[in-house]
């Protein structure tokens, strides 16, 4: 037997850091070769970490919920010196026959009113938001949101798990156009079953962004109710202070002046004077955050949205706040926006009147509790 180091793998290009879902393998407890030591997740994937062979976790370095540097250590494993060097994990290890050849899976016990040959079931995973990784799975083999909150789940807070998916799929999906057998809630929202006639014509592929954005969104709208109020403001003054001072203004700075880093200076003072908008919600719990981190909506050259964030607006002067903007501005349309350019937003600015539009309701940036969308800027007589 011989110790190594268990360390945070690559999980692409971008990817920088993991976060640790869950640990399935505790210290001291043996294992097989392949066997899943642990789970982690970054912002796009989740992944299983297998044993590269049989041993004993001697120590883990870090806790669920930790976050590690694509490289960090995480444990120390001791394992046979017959095995070979560790493994790379391949597309391979996510099919359900190579999974299921890699490691014998427990069945999770089957709640009330579930049998082996019944069709009728029980709800088995209260946690109804399912990971990126989980639902591509699903997309590939054609499960539908209903059929996935019936596959008992095993994973930490009820979470459903690669693993857990794929075993179901080896069972020849018992599930599959089951009925629940759950009293009914009269006052309980019912997703009508409905089908559409799609049309036919040019079918396009949404790239990794774009599903991750439409994911978002949904999840948004699903989770937090949306009210929206519309008002009017006179700028006047402030198209003629910018108009008068522009060109003196990038002369002594360098920079364009250009109406987004006057918004951002506006909201971050209000923001000041109104913290609860500055918040987020966590179960039953509200934060408010202490930093005022502004994130501005930007479109990609490829149509793509993201929110580059301006971070501690609120102790920035126009200067700064303007280098600040124009930098985050050229790296998107460069596409160099880097991991920490997207992160930490406290409350969200889209601006809809660069498409010409008055006004617009904008989804609330999750976990934000907020998000302000700024018009046109135009003339109107004066009454």
């Amino acid at each position: 037997m011989a110790e190594f180091q268990l360390k945070m793998p690559k999980m692409g290009e971008s990817i920088t850091e993991g976060t640790i879902i869950n640990w399935l393998i505790s210290e001291g407890e043996s294992f097989n070769e392949g066997d899943i030591i642990l789970e982690v997740a970054t912002d796009k994937v989740d992944n299983e970490v297998p044993a590269p062979a049989a041993g004993t976790l001697l120590k883990t370095l870090f806790q669920a919920k930790d976050v590690v540097p694509v490289g960090g250590v995480m444990a120390i494993p001791e394992v046979s010196t017959e095995a070979k060097s560790e493994k790379k994990v391949t597309e391979e290890a996510e099919k359900p026959t190579n999974l299921a050849k890699k490691k014998e899976l427990k069945r999770p016990r089957l709640l009330s009113g579930a049998t082996e040959t019944s069709k009728a079931f029980s709800t088995s995973n209260s946690n109804t938001f399912f990971s990126p990784l989980i639902i591509e799975i699903a997309k590939t083999h054609h499960i539908s949101f209903e059929e996935l909150a019936r596959i008992p789940a095993t994973g930490g807070e009820g979470r459903l798990r690669k693993s857990d998916v794929f075993q179901y799929i080896e069972e020849g999906r018992p599930f599959k156009g089951a009925q629940p057998v759950v009293e009914k809630d009269p006052t309980a929202y019912r997703i009508p079953q409905l089908s559409f006639d799609k049309g036919q014509g040019k079918v396009i592929e949404m790239d990794r962004m774009r599903q991750m954005i439409a994911d978002h969104m949904v999840y948004s709208k699903h989770t937090a109710p949306h009210v929206t109020a519309y008002v009017e403001a006179d700028l006047t003054h402030m198209v003629n202070w910018r108009n008068a001072n522009k060109k003196a203004f990038e002369e002594k700075y360098g920079e364009r002046l250009t109406f987004t880093p006057l918004f951002v200076e506006a909201v971050a003072k209000a923001v000041k004077d109104f913290p609860n908008i500055n918040a987020s919600v966590d179960g039953n719990t509200i934060i408010v955050k202490e930093a005022i981190n502004i994130g501005m909506a930007t479109a990609l050259p490829s149509g793509n949205l993201i929110v580059p964030v301006v971070k501690n607006a609120d102790t920035k002067d126009l200067k700064a706040l303007a280098a600040n903007v124009n930098e985050l501005a050229k790296k998107a349309r460069d596409n160099k926006l880097a991991g920490d350019d997207i992160k930490g937003s406290t409350f969200t600015i889209s601006n809809v009147g660069t498409f010409g539009s008055v006004m617009g309701t904008p989804i609330i940036n999750q976990p934000e509790v907020a998000i302000l969308a700024l018009g046109i800027i135009k003339k109107r007589p004066k009454s």
